[in-house]
């Protein structure tokens, strides 16, 4: 297996919540990033992300790892969630915030 790939896996056990994204939160580089980080943003807790455009191993080799083409990607508890659209839509039907929520309470009463 390759460098690039345990680097993601370790990531993804790392971070309770991630979003792979082109650019950052506070400077998305795609539209698509930035609702994306917008609506996990909205949720109100902390979360991790990785900016694929200084990543390009990681860009090239996330799709094939997550099964997923396409950025942002939403990480949680180590789950592919999925990209925008999807992230959009359990923002919008108030499915996103209790999915983050639990997974951050859960993570610290792990730790």
């Amino acid at each position: 297996m390759s460098d690039t790939v345990e680097r993601i896996k370790q990531q993804i056990s790392d971070n309770t919540v991630l979003l792979y994204m082109k650019g950052s939160p506070k400077l998305p580089q795609c539209g698509f990033s930035s609702q994306a980080s917008q609506a996990v943003m909205a949720c109100g807790e902390r979360f991790a992300y990785v900016d694929i455009l200084q990543n390009p191993d990681i860009r090239a080799e996330l799709p094939k790892y997550a099964n997923w083409p396409t950025f942002p990607q939403l990480w949680v508890n180590g789950e592919l969630v999925g990209g925008c659209d999807i992230i959009v839509e359990m923002y919008q039907k108030g499915e996103l915030k209790p999915l983050i929520e639990e997974a951050i309470k859960g993570a610290s009463e792990e730790g």
